[in-house]
């Protein structure tokens, strides 16, 4: 409707035009919703709506966005970045907000484990590191997939220093031994596990649908000893288009 797409979650639903960068489909989609909810005495609160424009820095100085998008009869300013799912996704997607507030959260929880690292064992320890830090870590890694050797590294100091709380080990001690023995994988072997994880899973299933949509298989122009390896083709133009849109 409206040449928008959308994706909708239990509380949350992303809006995206499907056309070039502008603001109209927007405001006439959420106004037909807007007004389908008057008439079955609902409400659509525009205080919780957020807008964001998403492309790269060149293009996104070429659009006006001083005036904000209308939004249900209210004038919604774009942000500096959106939190979708407990991500923080800025303009350029270059996940430099969301890793720096990860690792903030992260280390809370670090310190709050080395306060009463001596009152539990070992295995107890890892237990907990697992539940409260790691998985904050593995949380949409896949989407840190590309990104900085800077963010990677931040990264993975903060793995780090879990592990060496975990194992009461000081800062002089190689982190890499003590991944070993906890059984760990690096940060970013965790990303590019997760993302192989999740191709094989829409590749076998074919859902959800739109990120079945992005992958193909790789069909050589002539026979070759790779034919019959399962790869897939490499998608260059969804790296080079599809970061262009304006997220509500």
């Amino acid at each position: 409707m409206h040449s928008v797409s959308h994706h909708q979650y239990a509380d949350d639903t992303q809006l995206q035009p499907n056309t070039n960068v502008t603001f109209k489909p927007i405001s006439e989609c959420t106004d037909e919703v807007d007004r389908w909810f008057l008439e079955n005495k609902l409400f659509a609160n525009p205080s919780k709506m957020e807008a964001m424009l998403s492309s790269m820095q060149v293009q996104c100085n070429k659009v006006n966005t001083s005036g904000g998008v209308e939004i249900a009869g209210t004038t919604i300013r774009f942000g500096d970045f959106i939190k979708l799912l407990g991500v923080n996704l800025d303009p350029s997607i270059s996940m430099n907000r969301h890793v720096t507030e990860l690792v903030r959260s992260c280390y809370h929880h670090i310190c709050a484990v080395g306060h009463i690292r001596l009152l539990l064992t070992l295995e107890s320890t890892k237990m907990v590191a697992l539940s409260i830090v790691a998985a904050h870590l593995g949380y949409c890694n896949s989407l840190l997939y590309g990104t900085s050797s800077d963010n990677l590294w931040k990264l993975q100091v903060t793995q780090s220093a879990l592990a060496r709380v975990v194992c009461q080990a000081t800062r002089t001690c190689s982190a890499t031994k003590l991944r070993r023995q906890l059984h760990w994988l690096p940060v970013k072997q965790r990303i590019d596990y997760k993302l192989a994880v999740l191709t094989y899973k829409v590749r076998q299933s074919g859902s959800p649908s739109y990120l079945a949509s992005l992958i193909s298989d790789y069909v050589p122009s002539r026979s070759l000893r790779s034919s019959d390896k399962l790869l897939l083709s490499h998608p260059y133009r969804y790296l080079l288009h599809d970061r262009q849109g304006i997220f509500c």
